[in-house]
């Protein structure tokens, strides 16, 4: 009888969650002109990533201390 690996293979998260938002002309021309400069293609990974690192930021900078 094969015994079963205590590891299984890791599936990919699947993103179920939409979250739109709206920029000003501004905000939407500073997007443009950054993804354009560092050859960002995909907005959408772009955004998702640096929300997270800021929340991710803040979650450690928030951490309760002991002393």
């Amino acid at each position: 009888m094969p015994s079963k690996s205590p590891k299984s293979p890791r599936r990919p998260s699947v993103r179920v969650h939409r979250h739109t938002f709206v920029l000003n002309e501004q905000e939407e021309r500073a997007l443009e002109r950054y993804c354009q400069r560092y050859r960002i293609s995909n907005k959408s990974k772009f955004i998702r990533e640096a929300v997270i690192n800021a929340i991710l930021r803040r979650f450690d900078e928030d951490h309760p201390t002991l002393f």
